[in-house]
This record gives C-alpha cells, structure tokens and sequence, in this order.
C-alpha cells in the first residue's frame, strides 16, 4: 500500500475575525498541501471559531452538517484532499449540547466521521462543553486506517491504546495545547506513537489568544517512535508520509500488542 502523504495546518496565530476567514484559510492550506501531494490535511483544535471564545462558544457552534460543513466539503473536494478540522458542533437533539468535535471529510466532500473530546480540560473546557462519550472514531483514507483524538484526550493512554487495538494506524490529534506543556509533542506524543506502533499526527494552535499562549511544536511521529516532521512557534504547513507498512513492521519488532496481559489488569476499570 502506498503511503498517505498527509498535512498538518499549525495555527492560526490568534483569534481569527470570522469564520469566514478560518475558511479561507483552509482553502488557501488545502491548495498549498495538495501541491505537495498530500491526500489529508489535518488543521487544529476549534480551528474554524478560533479557541478562546468565552461565552461565544454557543453562538458559534454549528451542527455537523451545518453551513460551514458545506463550505469545508466543497474546499475538500475542489482540491481533492480529505480534511480533518476543529468544530464546536451543536446538537439539539441531545439538549442543545454543545461539542469540542472534530469532522473528517473524504477528498470527495463526503463526511466519513465526526468525534467529539471526551477528556476536556480545565475549567473553561467543562464549562463551555459536553463530553463526549463515543471512545472510538476511525475511517479510511485511502487505505489506511485513521483515528481521531482531541488534544487532550492523547495524554490519556487508554484512550490511544484502543484506537491501536481496533486497528486504527494514523491518529489525528486536533489541539489546543498552551505553554508551559511542550512536553507534551516533544516527549509524550513521540512515546504513544511508539508504544502502540501507530503514526501519530499533532496539530496545534500557535500565538498568544486571549488568556491563552499556546506552543506549536505541531509534529507527525513514526510508529518507531521517531518525529517525522516537526514545527517551530509560529504558523507553518507540514507535510510528511504516513506508511502503513512501518505499523506493521514497528508492531512486529516491539509486540506491546499482543504481549498484553489484560487479565492483569481489569483494576484499571
């Protein structure tokens, strides 16, 4: 199977005016990675309403298949490119709840899944946002098997340990991660992409936004544990390959998988 050449969107940088502009953006990013040939593009966490929105958030949040759904479909099929973006998604029918969500649209403009952030953080997060109880979002592209995860929720290792045990092999990590946590993409998320033999793609904000400064440091990490592609402080578009053929190889050569003893460790639950 061919690798899946695959970009990741670090920033913006602030606040966004408008939605329209994210929009815009995303255009501008989906072109420029197409060039590159790359056939997913992955932007950050709450990328297209910005994520310092206060009381916003609820005059933001769109449904799934709202207007800006419809404006991300068409960019990803004007350039042929999959796209996975940040949205706070509203769901009337769960009671008007409100979603940290990310939604992965094929190259063809067609959704192939939405997930919403399970583990908020802070006390902004848990009081803009309803958890999301779904612990497994995954689609094909292209062949391979991609997962997706929020920010946060990849610090929790249970969390990327399942995605390895349902086959996922490209987990998209939409972010928001602030100083003074860079440890996060320079150590942790290298080490969960070897510890389950899986590439690992991290897509953060970058810049100051209201209360927030957040990092950077947006990276691809191998299966073998080693940064395939890796961004400074400020805006930038990587791009980089995702091979299935080194899951295969990484999980052979260091079996976590099939050495677990689960039966040892049913306490965790």
């Amino acid at each position: 199977m061919a690798p899946l050449r695959t970009a990741l969107l670090q920033g913006p940088a602030g606040v966004p005016a408008t939605v329209a502009d994210s929009l815009r953006a995303l255009d501008e990013a989906a072109a420029q990675a197409a060039a590159q040939g790359a056939r997913l593009l992955a932007t950050s966490e709450l990328f297209l309403t910005g994520y310092a929105l206060g009381v916003r958030v609820a005059e933001l949040a769109e449904p799934a298949d709202g207007p800006s759904a419809a404006r991300v479909d068409a960019i990803a099929a004007r350039h042929g490119i999959a796209i996975a973006y940040g949205f706070p998604e509203r769901v009337t029918a769960d009671g008007d709840a409100v979603f940290n969500a990310v939604r992965l649209v094929g190259a063809d403009g067609a959704e192939l899944v939405v997930y919403r952030k399970a583990h908020l953080f802070g006390d902004y997060e848990r009081t803009a946002f309803t958890p999301g109880d779904r612990p497994l979002a995954q689609a094909t592209v292209d062949g391979v098997r991609v997962g997706l995860l929020i920010c946060y929720d990849v610090e929790f290792p249970e969390a990327v340990r399942a995605h390895a045990l349902a086959g996922t092999e490209l987990l998209l990590v939409p972010t928001a991660l602030m100083r003074p946590y860079e440890f996060v993409p320079q150590v942790l998320v290298p080490a969960r992409a070897y510890e389950n033999g899986m590439h690992v793609a991290y897509a953060n904000r970058c810049g100051p936004e209201g209360e927030f400064d957040f990092a950077g440091l947006s990276c691809l990490a191998g299966p073998d544990g080693t940064v395939r592609a890796r961004a400074g402080a400020g805006p930038e578009l990587l791009v980089a390959s995702v091979d299935p053929e080194a899951v295969r190889a990484a999980r052979a050569e260091t079996p976590y998988l099939a050495d677990r003893r689960p039966e040892l460790y049913r306490s965790l639950t």
